[in-house]
């Protein structure tokens, strides 16, 4: 039986709660640190500016990279769009939240 769990992480500064099913933790991790390195490339070359435009190039970048792969092993379409859903989804939150200011915590002060 499948079982899913809720997990943190940190991408490109800002914590998400993600849910994933247990046999898929270690390659979301493995997805999160490659993502924020592809991130930290596109930040160091100093090309794109704005959080926004560098997720978007990052994710234009990592999908090219897919679509190389898959098109040496055969690619299923149904499949890439069954899984690019959520990750869409999760985008357009962080997106969002980029745009949204964030109010100074009282504590801090």
């Amino acid at each position: 039986m499948d079982t899913e769990k809720d997990i943190d992480v940190t991408i490109m500064g800002h914590k998400f709660r993600v849910n994933c099913q247990n046999e898929e933790y270690e390659s979301l991790l493995l997805a999160v640190s490659y993502l924020n390195n592809k991130i930290k490339q596109i930040k160091d070359e100093g090309k794109v500016v704005g959080s926004e435009r560098i997720a978007v190039i990052a994710a234009l970048g990592m999908t090219h990279e897919l679509l190389i792969l898959q098109n040496d092993r055969g690619f299923d379409i149904s499949e890439f769009k069954r899984r690019m859903g959520p990750m869409q989804e999760k985008q357009d939150e962080v997106l969002v939240q980029d745009e949204v200011p964030i109010e100074p915590d009282d504590k801090l002060q």
